[in-house]
């Protein structure tokens, strides 16, 4: 048996998430398909992370077993192939160590969260942008935004059907830029709570439109109270960028 790490981008908006689901495709069910179609083989896929539906990922990173003789570029070949007309991507396939985890492993993790400021109705960017009409201060809502930099309890910014252990976290940086009418807040961190960036970034919009003020996003923090949240924003501006890891403890095998 062979452990292979794939790098996948895919557009999460026909998808019920990342995760095997009764009521709707998901993207790994969609890739162990396609292993199957050309190694007629049922292999389970592990993922750095869980986007939900509507969510996208630009540089997803997983791992599976599979006994074969295919080179990691000739699988990869294979996999986009088996994948169609499915929108995910195969981008890039490397042979790594057997003990090596796609989650566990992953000492990092970046999103990047897309606004669209604008008027004017979406037409390429439908479903993968927010759109937001009224005109946002994105300076104001960067600086408000460093109030969430480092070690809290994010339980203001937790789903109520959130499943880990424990509600603090660490956030490692969080950035609200502006090019021209797009507004991109990338953040970065360990690991994340279910809808963590979404309600973030929610309330980022109110700060940005001028609802909330920066001491009004402290005092959501602070509370610790899932009803302090001003909303979650839409699953269509989200991308998940890429996982990070130790450089050492992969290996390309690559034709």
């Amino acid at each position: 048996m062979t452990r292979f790490a794939i790098t996948l981008e895919y557009d999460g908006r026909p998808f019920m998430g990342w995760q095997h689901q009764d009521h709707g495709p998901s993207v790994q069910q969609a890739v162990e398909n396609a292993i199957k179609k050309i190694t007629q083989q049922d292999v389970r896929v592990f993922a750095a992370g869980r986007t939900d539906a509507g969510v996208h990922a630009l540089g997803m990173r997983a791992h599976f077993d599979l006994e074969t003789r295919l080179t990691p570029f000739r699988l990869m070949e294979g996999l986009n192939a088996g994948l169609r007309p499915h929108p995910v991507a195969v981008l890039a396939c490397d042979v790594v160590d057997d003990d090596w985890h796609a989650r566990f492993n992953c000492i990092g993790r970046r999103y990047v969260y897309k606004i669209t400021n604008r008027r004017a109705p979406l037409t390429l960017d439908k479903g993968q942008s927010w759109q937001v009409a009224r005109p946002l201060d994105a300076g104001l809502m960067h600086d408000a935004a460093q109030l969430l930099v480092g070690q809290h309890d994010f339980t203001t910014f937790r789903s109520t059907q959130c499943q880990a252990q424990s509600p603090i976290k660490t956030l490692d940086s969080i950035s609200v830029t502006r090019f021209g009418e797009e507004i991109e807040v990338e953040v970065a961190a360990r690991s994340f709570l279910h809808h963590q960036v979404r309600s973030m970034v929610g309330c980022l919009k109110l700060v940005g439109d001028g609802k909330w003020t920066r001491d009004d996003l402290r005092k959501a923090l602070e509370a610790k109270d899932r009803d302090a949240l001003g909303f979650n924003a839409p699953p269509d501006g989200l991308y998940f960028v890429d996982a990070i890891y130790p450089k050492s403890e992969e290996k390309s095998d690559a034709e």
